[in-house]
């Protein structure tokens, strides 16, 4: 009897066993199978992406084409010529501290990387105002704009050395795009850079406190002094005039330049940007003299560079279950994006002066940096418990619902009919199917810290694209279809915690 009780005993706890499986197997998602990422096709969807955003009147070779002229009285009000420009984000405001950044992004992917987007035949394509109140009370298409079109600006009375700073960061940098191909423009973009910093500079103060209809859109909680020395370091890398390599190193330790350590970089937070740059100088003969004040600015570059890397001694950036990178709820994929680009360049450097990366926690080769790098793209494209690629239009499954009003209403040119500032929000908002207009080469906000995602509009912290997400990829993309033909870096990279084919979906 007590054998008999055994067995049953044995059986009915594989059954469980059995039972428990196939019931966990209904919450499992496969991890996609291994496969190679055509990145050159990345490469021309994200630079597309900018063309979605537009604003003012469309040029000829416009290629998004359920786009339509918009903004054409942008600056009206205050008798300047405001017409132009970009939407910033999944709304119809272009406001300039994001934007700003997303072209010194830009213009620093083109400089690092201008040969090999050149090879993808993307150069061209690379160099190719509004109140946010009102305008987030309404669900428009950027055609039909009946919001208030308010433009603001800062001055001496009201200050705004944030905005300033990034600015001429941004036109810093493009003037070094554009030296060789348009070398009076380049010109232009300095003297105007130095202007903006010269005033920024003279009158400090942050932008929101001044422009307070940008709070709670984009509050500069890191305040201004990143930024100055964010311009000062593209003004030098511009001009070669030591003035400014002077101010960077004289303001490093009063700006938080070597005293703040950093685990994330955005629109907002620029000090990690400005250690890896000036770390960059160390090699230079006209950097002698300043070695220890650039040796602690590398420290701190190191130490970002490290958090993302998993190698700190205390604080690193976590990760979610499929390995990404992950700072904030909100639009967290902005964070990745700058993190693979930083660690490319990075990489790159030290490959070049033949370094490698100190950490509390190992030493790394640049093609360590580097292929954890590949991880966070390769996630981003498709590589991840979901299944989902976060770039919109690459791929077969990408999000449909994108929290963007004009790519959720029916394009203009197909809908020439009126669509008021709530009507919109039925026509749109509330649509239950996909967008009628794919926003191609769009990075959303992406998936949560157990790599979940819902694709729904009004997830925006989930499904709401930006320029600066899609920037800081651009040369990073580049990069890797040059790459693609080596075997080495044609397969995806293994995530970190990759230790079987099974992934949890919760």
């Amino acid at each position: 009897m007590e054998e008999k009780a055994n067995k049953q005993h044995k059986v009915f706890r594989h059954l469980k066993f059995i039972r428990l499986c196939t019931w966990l197997l209904s919450f499992f998602t496969i991890l996609p199978s291994r496969q190679s990422f055509n990145y050159g096709e990345a490469l021309s969807k994200s630079l597309l992406y900018f063309e979605s955003q537009r604003s003012g009147r469309l040029p000829y070779n416009q290629r998004v084409v359920w786009r339509h002229h918009s903004g054409l009285t942008d600056g009206l009000e205050q008798g300047v010529d405001l017409v132009g420009g970009y939407y910033d984000a999944g709304d119809n405001v272009k406001f300039g501290l994001p934007m700003a950044f997303t072209i010194t992004m830009l213009s620093w992917s083109v400089i690092e990387y201008s040969e090999q987007i050149s090879d993808a035949g993307e150069y061209g394509h690379a160099l190719e105002v509004g109140d946010g109140d009102t305008d987030h009370y309404c669900w428009q298409r950027p055609e039909d704009m009946t919001t208030s079109r308010q433009a603001y600006k800062v001055d001496e009375n009201n200050p705004g050395s944030d905005i300033a700073g990034e600015t001429a960061a941004a036109m810093a940098a493009a003037s070094i795009v554009f030296r060789k191909t348009n070398p009076h423009y380049s010109h232009l973009l300095l003297r105007h850079a130095e202007q903006l910093f010269e005033f920024g500079d003279k009158y400090r103060g942050k932008y929101d406190e001044s422009v307070t209809v940008a709070k709670g859109h984009y509050t500069s909680v890191s305040g201004y002094m990143d930024e100055l020395l964010w311009a000062g370091l593209w003004l030098y890398k511009a001009s070669g005039d030591e003035g400014y390599l002077n101010y960077v190193l004289e303001n490093a330790r009063g700006f938080g330049g070597i005293t703040w350590a950093i685990t994330e970089f955005s629109w907002d937070v620029k000090y990690a940007g400005v250690q890896l740059i000036a770390s960059t100088l160390l090699a230079g003969k006209r950097s002698r003299k300043h070695q220890q004040i650039l040796k602690e600015y590398r420290s701190r570059a190191e130490y970002y560079l490290c958090a993302c890397l998993n190698k700190n001694n205390v604080t690193n950036v976590r990760r979610t279950p499929g390995g990404l990178l992950y700072v904030r709820q909100w639009n967290n994929m902005q964070y990745v994006s700058a993190a693979a680009f930083l660690l490319t360049a990075y990489s790159d450097h030290l490959q070049a002066s033949n370094q490698r990366l100190r950490c509390d926690h190992g030493t790394l080769d640049p093609s360590e940096i580097f292929k954890f790098a590949k991880s966070q793209v390769d996630y981003i494209l498709g590589y991840n418990p979901m299944g989902m690629s976060y770039l919109v239009g690459y791929g077969s499954k990408y999000p449909e619902r994108v929290h963007h009003r004009g790519a959720s209403i029916e394009s203009y040119k197909t809908q020439k009919d009126f669509i008021g500032c709530t009507q919109g929000y039925d026509l749109g908002y509330s649509r239950q199917g996909p967008n009628p207009n794919v926003l191609v080469g769009a990075l959303v906000g992406g998936p949560d810290m157990k790599d979940r995602f819902r694709d729904e509009r009004e997830n925006y912290a989930q499904t709401e694209a930006c320029t600066y997400n899609t920037a800081t990829l651009v040369g990073v993309f580049a990069k890797l279809r040059w790459l693609e033909k080596d075997s080495l870096f044609a397969r995806p990279s293994s995530l970190p915690v990759d230790s079987g084919q099974l992934k949890i979906i919760v």
